[in-house]
C-alpha cells in the first residue's frame, strides 16, 4: 500500500521517486522520545523494551503474563507497528515493589519476533497515553528509483517548510473501510465499543484531510488565509482569528505557529472568512455532512490541529545505490508515512497493527 491515498495533493510537487520500505523489520526502527524522567520511587515499575515482529497490545499481554498482573496494571504512552523495530516505555503496577527477573521477560531471537528490556526504573504512577515527547524514526528506503538530484532537492524542501500534515493511512484501517464502517455506525449499526472509537476518530480525520487536502490545492496551508486560527507549535494552545501582521509573519516562519484546521465536533466553527470558507466547502459533500452530524451526536467538541508538520533533525544518506536511509523526529500523534508520501510512491511490503 502507497504511503498516502492517491487524493490526498502533494504539496511540494509531482513524485521524485518510487522505492520500497519494510523489506524487512530493520529498516524501521521507531524509537518513543521521553515525555518526562522516573521518578524513582513509586509502585509502578517504568520498563523501555525494543521489540521486532510484535505490536504493543501483545507485547503488554506478555509483560502482564510475566508480571502475574492483569493487563489494566500495564500502560504504555502510544501504539507501535508490528512489522518494525520499536523502542517505547511501558509501565507494571506492583504495589508490593517486588518485579520477577527481567532476564525472564526477554523472548525471541534475532532475525524473528524478539522483546528486550533495555532499561527500568520505578515511577509514581502509570503511563497515560500520550506521555511522550515524540518519536524517532530511522527508516530504510530499498530499491530506490529517480534522479539522485530532485530527490535531495526534495529533501531540502522538506527539512525547510515541512510537509501537509494529513492524518496517515493507520487511521482509515488495514482495508481503508474505517470511514464507511463510521457512517454506517452513524447510521445505527451498532457496533462494539472499542471499535467504535476507532471509528470516530477515523471520521475526524478523514473530514480533516479533506479541509488539508483543499488548503494544498490552493497553495494556501503554510500561509495565512483571511480568519485564521493558529496553532502554537508543540502544544494544543490556539488563538486568532486576528488581522495578520509581521509580528505573525515572523512566527509563522520560525515554525513557531501554524495554520490550524478542525477537528470536527459540537459547537461553532473558530475559524471565520476565507479559512472557514475553504473548511466547509471541503465538507460539504453528503458523506461529509453526515460525518459532521456523526461526530456532533457523540458530543465531541470542536478542536484544532495544524496544518502543516516539520520533521525535525531531517538528515538521509545514501546506503548504496538504490538504498536511501533517511532519519527524523517527529511529535506525537503524526505520521512517517506523510512524510514519505512527499517524496513519491513508497510500497510497504510489510504492515503491522
Amino acid at each position: 500500500m502507497n504511503a498516502q491515498e492517491p487524493r490526498l495533493p502533494r504539496a511540494h510537487g509531482e513524485p521524485v521517486l518510487s522505492a520500497n520500505m519494510r523489506t524487512t523489520a530493520e529498516d524501521f526502527l521507531v524509537e518513543e522520545l521521553s515525555g518526562f524522567e522516573p521518578s524513582g520511587s513509586g509502585e509502578h515499575l517504568l520498563l523501555t523494551i525494543e521489540k521486532r515482529g510484535v505490536n504493543t497490545a501483545f507485547a503488554a499481554r506478555r509483560i502482564a503474563e510475566w508480571a502475574g498482573v492483569g493487563e489494566v496494571a500495564i500502560g504504555y504512552a502510544g501504539l507501535k507497528d508490528r512489522n518494525a523495530v520499536t523502542r517505547q516505555r511501558f509501565s507494571v503496577h506492583l504495589p508490593k515493589r517486588v518485579a520477577p527477573d527481567l532476564a525472564t521477560l526477554a523472548t525471541g531471537e534475532d532475525g524473528g519476533e524478539r522483546l528486550r528490556v533495555l532499561d527500568n526504573a520505578w515511577h509514581s504512577r502509570k503511563l497515560p497515553r500520550g506521555a511522550l515527547a515524540g518519536n524517532r524514526f530511522v527508516l530504510v528506503l530499498r530499491e530506490v528509483a529517480g534522479e539522485r538530484g530532485a530527490i535531495e532537492s526534495r529533501l531540502q524542501a522538506i527539512a525547510a517548510h515541512g510537509v501537509p500534515n494529513y492524518f496517515g493511512e493507520q487511521r482509515f484501517g488495514r482495508e481503508g473501510d474505517n470511514v464507511a464502517n463510521a457512517l454506517a455506525m452513524f447510521a445505527g449499526r451498532r457496533v462494539r465499543r472499542e471499535q467504535r472509537t476507532l471509528l470516530i476518530s477515523a471520521a475526524r480525520s478523514e473530514l480533516f484531510n479533506r479541509a488539508l487536502a483543499a488548503r494544498v490545492e490552493s497553495g494556501s496551508w503554510n500561509q495565512a488565509m483571511d480568519g485564521e486560527v493558529w496553532l502554537l507549535d508543540g502544544s494544543r494552545s490556539v488563538f486568532g482569528p486576528e488581522p495578520f501582521s509581521d509580528e505573525l509573519a515572523q512566527r509563522l516562519a520560525a515554525f513557531d505557529i501554524h495554520p490550524s484546521g478542525a477537528l470536527w465536533g459540537k459547537g461553532d466553527l473558530r475559524s471565520q472568512g476565507a479559512a472557514a470558507a475553504v473548511e466547509l466547502a471541503a465538507m460539504s459533500d453528503e458523506d461529509a455532512v453526515a460525518l459532521r452530524a456523526g461526530l456532533e451526536a457523540e458530543g465531541l467538541k470542536q478542536e484544532r490541529r495544524a496544518l502543516r508538520l516539520k520533521p525535525a533533525d531531517l538528515t538521509w544518506q545514501w546506503l548504496d545505490g538504490d538504498v536511501l536511509q533517511l532519519a527524523f523526529s517527529l511529535p506525537p500523534g503524526t505520521y512517517a508515512t506523510v512524510v514519505l508520501a512527499e517524496l513519491g510512491d513508497v510500497l510497504a511490503l510489510g504492515r503491522g497493527g
